[in-house]
């Protein structure tokens, strides 16, 4: 009873707090944009050299979308004719560099953690992006066009003039859209932390310390593995990783778990499959799992 008890609470928290993590984090972001020229943010990503990683992973990082969106956003900068690194390093950037990841890691793992995993995702961004450009696999990309989907657009008021509202018109339209956001992903919220609950109070400690423990050397290529069937949603994967990382699963084999799950999830690779043949998907498979074992061994190292 003590531990149904413990689990319920687990969840009720959780649940309020990301929650209110989501809106926040989510309407800050709309703010942000309103403030940025898209056709100004096209130009810089059309820049020579490794600016135009720097540039394309830094938006990635800005923009909270899923793969509904991200992918014909990367369509759409082919066919713009931005730069094929700088579009792979927004690809890698977008999914991993969610702020909804970032701003939960911050609140529920630490600033330190926050910061660290947003620089060593940023670098590797940039650079797997950098040297698939100079490897040439653009010419592993289909002649294909997608349609732009709204599925997770950040709002219904992409029409309005936003930058010439009033401030306080800004942050109603920002938390109004941020609603529109978690309303449609609120069941994949609440069974993340379902699952996150259930793992804190009923899985064995010994198991997970035993498969993913700091002591073997082999827990963050294999969370990193995990990581993609236990990933639903962004918002899914802190809580599980929290309650893994409560039972003894080391912090690099928790942000490897995420790397995987977010970068390397079934619906994201099965759109990517539709515009690129199977050798550039494999690469984009190999960077992300690099990225998360990297990532995992660096964490355990500086954490």
């Amino acid at each position: 009873m003590n531990t149904l008890i413990e689990t319920l609470q687990y969840f009720v928290l959780i649940t309020i707090e990301l929650i209110a993590l989501f809106m926040f984090i989510s309407a800050l972001v709309e703010i942000i944009l309103m403030y940025v020229p898209e056709e100004k943010i096209r130009k810089r990503l059309s820049g020579a050299g490794v600016f135009g990683n720097v540039i394309a992973a830094g938006f990635g990082a800005l923009t909270p979308f899923c793969a509904c969106s991200t992918i014909p956003m990367t369509v759409g900068f082919l066919n713009a004719g931005v730069p094929f690194g700088s579009t792979m390093s927004f690809l890698i950037a977008s999914p991993l560099l969610n702020p909804i990841i970032i701003g939960m890691l911050g609140a529920m793992v630490g600033i330190k953690a926050m910061v660290a995993y947003f620089v060593i995702a940023f670098l590797c961004s940039v650079l797997f992006g950098f040297i698939m450009g100079k490897m040439g696999m653009q010419k592993y990309v289909k002649n294909v066009r997608l349609k732009t989907t709204t599925c997770c657009s950040a709002g219904g008021h992409e029409n309005l003039n936003k930058r010439s509202l009033p401030f306080k018109m800004k942050i109603k339209l920002a938390f109004s859209s941020a609603w529109e956001s978690l309303r449609p992903i609120m069941g994949y919220l609440l069974i993340g932390v379902a699952l996150g609950a259930g793992i804190y109070g009923y899985m064995p400690q010994d198991f997970v310390m035993k498969i993913a423990g700091p002591d073997n050397p082999f827990a963050i290529p294999i969370a990193a593995v995990l990581g993609i069937p236990l990933y639903i949603r962004a918002e899914t994967a802190i809580p599980i990783g929290l309650a893994l990382m409560g039972k003894g699963m080391s912090i690099g084999a928790v942000i490897s778990l995420i790397i995987g799950g977010a970068g390397m999830a079934i619906p994201e690779m099965t759109m990517l499959a539709s515009i690129f043949k199977k050798k550039l998907v494999a690469m984009i498979v190999l960077v992300i799992f690099l990225t998360a074992v990297v990532s995992g061994y660096l964490f355990n190292v500086l954490l």
